[in-house]
């Protein structure tokens, strides 16, 4: 490094250099070692960019209304009063019946995720445990641990929403059941605070509101209320464990993205900025951009309609969150087996509870998946 030197002052080897020229030789090897590290930093973020990458994880989530999976007639785990409820709709569902439905649904589950099978799976419709359970052990040729979160609830039909994940990738902290308030019981919202396997909170939150059976209009008020307390108990997670707390709500939500249950009272927008910037926690609805295209979950009267879905919050979908929905991964699954040739490309059912059956049937929805990605 050059000595600062002034007018008439020696440059330390017997030379008198004016002023000028020690600023202007100290500039030239500033910018000498300036460049190489600014060349070094450059590489270095670089190198931790694709570190980043590399250690990322890439986690499958899907939902799936599975269609009236009860457990058999005249199971001893049905209570009384639900037998009472379903009456003869359940007669003639044999353990056969019933194993045939789980083998048909499991051919469908396995093939997601590219053959690799959901990391987080949430279902509807399904009666108890029991039947959740052996749904989760009929994936066992993925070769994974699976492990399941259901919790019975009063819904005046005995059905239910749970989860199924790989015990490898996710940790159940805590588990709650959200009530619904309706005179006639239905579904409640279940909460799981799911751990990671880096250590980071990520909360789910499974729904399946109550249906349009009685009339749409007639019905609107039943699922506002359940998005009023879908957006109560998402701003109750956030003054809980905090506002950086990623959200994420799934589920078969019986409203389509543009209804006021969703819009008005989940608070789930389709404006991106808007959900970031907003001053009220809110959720943005990822299947906005199917809208339009002619795709559905579930048909009906042969109109496609969207109503099973995926809410995130803003720690979701903002620069720096370091569990990142992708909205480009969002989509309907409909796999060619399962899917009603003709016309209407619509679900093929299995049937069953006062339904015809159809053996080779799978359920009356598309189940519908997405990928969230963990930072390093």
């Amino acid at each position: 490094m050059l000595p600062i030197a002034v007018e008439g002052y020696a440059d330390g080897y017997g030379n008198i250099l004016p002023v000028l020229l020690i600023v202007q030789a100290e500039k030239s090897v500033a910018k000498a070692a300036v460049r190489p590290a600014i060349l070094f930093l450059s590489v270095l973020r670089a190198f931790r960019r694709v570190k980043g990458d590399l250690m990322a994880t890439r986690h499958y989530l899907a939902f799936w209304n599975v269609e009236n999976l009860f457990d058999i007639e005249n199971s001893p785990r049905r209570s009384e009063k639900l037998s009472r409820a379903i009456g003869q709709d359940i007669k003639g569902w044999t353990q056969d019946l019933l194993e045939r439905k789980v083998s048909q649904l499991s051919t469908i589950i396995r093939q997601m995720n590219g053959g690799k099978g959901p990391d987080l799976l949430g279902v509807s419709e399904v009666e108890n445990q029991y039947v959740v359970d052996l749904l989760a052990q009929s994936l066992s040729p993925l070769g994974r641990d699976y492990g399941v979160v259901h919790s019975d609830t009063s819904d005046q039909r005995g059905i239910d929403v749970a989860f199924i994940y790989d015990k490898a990738r996710f940790t159940p902290e805590a588990v709650f059941n959200h009530f619904v308030m309706r005179r006639t019981a239905t579904r409640d919202l279940l909460q799981v605070n799911f751990r990671t396997a880096k250590g980071r909170l990520f909360v789910v939150v499974g729904n399946h509101w109550p249906s349009r059976s009685g009339g749409r209009l007639e019905s609107n008020a039943y699922r506002a209320i359940a998005g009023e307390t879908l957006a109560y108990f998402h701003e109750r997670i956030l003054e809980v464990h905090g506002k950086t707390t990623p959200v994420l709500a799934m589920g078969d939500f019986n409203d389509e993205p543009s209804d006021s249950s969703l819009v008005d009272y989940a608070l789930a927008d389709r404006d991106h900025t808007k959900v970031v910037r907003g001053r009220n926690p809110s959720f943005l609805n990822l299947m906005w951009p199917l809208m339009g295209q002619g795709v559905g979950s579930l048909y009906f009267d042969n109109e496609p309609n969207l109503i099973d879905q995926f809410l995130v919050n803003k720690n979701l979908i903002s620069s720096t969150s370091p569990i990142k929905a992708d909205k480009t991964s969002v989509d309907v699954l409909r796999f060619p087996q399962m899917v009603a040739k003709g016309l209407y490309p619509a679900p093929i059912p299995f049937g069953g509870m006062g339904k015809p059956l159809n053996p080779n049937g799978y359920s009356d929805h598309f189940p519908i998946g997405m990928v969230v990605t963990e930072s390093g």
